[in-house]
């Protein structure tokens, strides 16, 4: 019965000790593309496609971008994006008792394009409302951290034509991957060559082989009736690290 009792108490331990583990990531930073600390105060780089007709709020505050919407939206960064590729930035979901303070869709959109205007998201038959379901038609990776009122996170590929299956070992539950309010975490957006990767707080959340890679497109945040700020937005070119 000791040796049991022993046996599972070490199995809880290696659990624990793997849960906690941070990833080694297998790219390295070569060169930084663009940078956005929001300390100029404008929001320039930065187009907004709001659901909701009043009592929205997007726009640099206090050197950070802050969202504060009743409905929802997408802030996507103007440039389009090639190659492989880094996206980090620091979020922050506020929680202090706020009209759209609500702990819930810390989301995101990366390689997002149109397949039947490529070279121009922004110039293209797609509906630009900001309801979650018009990006049906876009071809991009999604990540909605913390959805169902902080209850999921999951993974989706989106491939342009309304499907988006979500995966068994995509759709997670666990506190370790849901929001902690009013604490700063930074997210990572890989897309290098075959692997997509989502990084939050330098653990590995997500690492998915796609066969048919995205390797160009726009980079949105996505939110619903939520308060956040985001701020250090970085993208660098990166390359796989190689084996010695």
């Amino acid at each position: 019965m000791k040796y049991f009792l022993s046996l599972i108490s070490l199995v809880v331990l290696l659990q624990s000790c793997f849960q906690n583990k941070k990833y080694e990531a297998d790219f390295i930073k070569k060169t930084l593309l663009y940078q956005d600390d929001f300390s100029s105060n404008n929001s320039d780089d930065w187009i907004t496609e709001l659901q909701a007709e009043s009592g929205n709020r997007v726009g640099v505050n206090k050197g950070a971008l802050e969202i504060d919407v009743p409905k929802g939206v997408t802030v996507w960064f103007k440039h389009k994006l090639c190659g492989d590729i880094l996206i980090e930035y620091q979020a922050t979901v506020i929680d202090s008792g706020g009209t759209n303070d609500r702990v819930s869709d810390l989301n995101c959109f990366w390689m997002a394009s149109d397949p039947r205007n490529a070279d121009d998201l922004f110039d293209s038959p797609r509906k630009a409302s900001g309801k979650f379901q018009d990006y049906d038609t876009l071809r991009l990776y999604y990540v909605g951290m913390g959805g169902h009122n902080n209850t999921k996170t999951r993974f989706r590929r989106y491939n342009g034509k309304g499907e988006k299956p979500l995966l068994p070992e995509h759709d997670l539950e666990g506190k370790t991957e849901l929001i902690s309010p009013n604490k700063s975490c930074q997210i990572q957006l890989v897309a290098m060559g075959s692997q997509v990767q989502f990084f939050r707080d330098g653990e590995l959340v997500y690492d998915f082989i796609d066969e048919s890679p995205y390797t160009q497109g726009w980079f949105g945040i996505r939110t619903i009736e939520n308060h956040m700020k985001i701020d250090d937005f970085k993208v660098y070119r990166i390359e796989k690290k190689q084996i010695k």
